[in-house]
């Protein structure tokens, strides 16, 4: 899946996943190293509790961020299955 993001600094999220399972995520934009380790951590992870973890995250003033961001790409990705 593909994710055009909002009020973010990245501005695309490429997801993978295997049943319930992320198996990779890649951002284009944003800040490098802490997306990459975004991206690890989820790496293995069930959607539901990457969920759990990052929506509702804001970066600064934004009123989001970019793990808020792939949270709300999850939940797309979710309940299009």
């Amino acid at each position: 899946m593909k994710y055009k993001t909002h009020g973010t600094c990245s501005t695309l999220i490429d997801i993978e996943t295997n049943g319930d399972i992320i198996e990779s995520v890649v951002f284009t934009g944003g800040c490098n190293g802490n997306l990459q380790g975004i991206s690890a951590l989820v790496k293995g992870m069930k959607i539901e509790d990457a969920i759990t973890k990052l929506k509702g995250i804001k970066c600064g003033f934004k009123n989001t961020s970019c793990p808020d961001q792939l949270a709300l790409a999850l939940e797309e990705l979710s309940s299009a299955k």
